[in-house]
């Protein structure tokens, strides 16, 4: 710890003058390393911002297929209820034939 001076010696001034640029150094030194993991942290963003995009792209994809297989689904639900009617209607109409006769 440093004793509180009294007066100051252009040698003393000259040591804290040095003392103090040797601390700023060292400070930008520290910047200079924090802005380095900056960049990287940058870069690994960067990334995972990529691996978003397509796992959007996938969803997309996998969105438009869903709606394709429920249409294929509509569709064919529709085919099997005219199917149902029509048998429905036969089997009525033979069972009332069947029962005029």
């Amino acid at each position: 710890m440093e004793v509180p001076m009294s007066s100051w010696s252009d040698d003393k001034l000259d040591s804290l003058e040095r003392r103090v640029d040797e601390g700023f150094e060292r400070m930008d030194q520290q910047f200079a390393k924090v802005d380095k993991q900056f960049d990287r942290v940058d870069k690994q963003f960067e990334r995972v911002d990529k691996q978003f995009e397509r796992v959007d792209k996938r969803f997309e994809r996998f969105e438009v297929r869903m709606e394709e297989g429920f249409a294929e689904m509509r569709s064919a639900y529709a085919a099997l209820n005219r199917t149902l009617i029509v048998g429905a209607g036969a089997i009525a109409a033979a069972l009332l034939g069947a029962l005029l006769t």
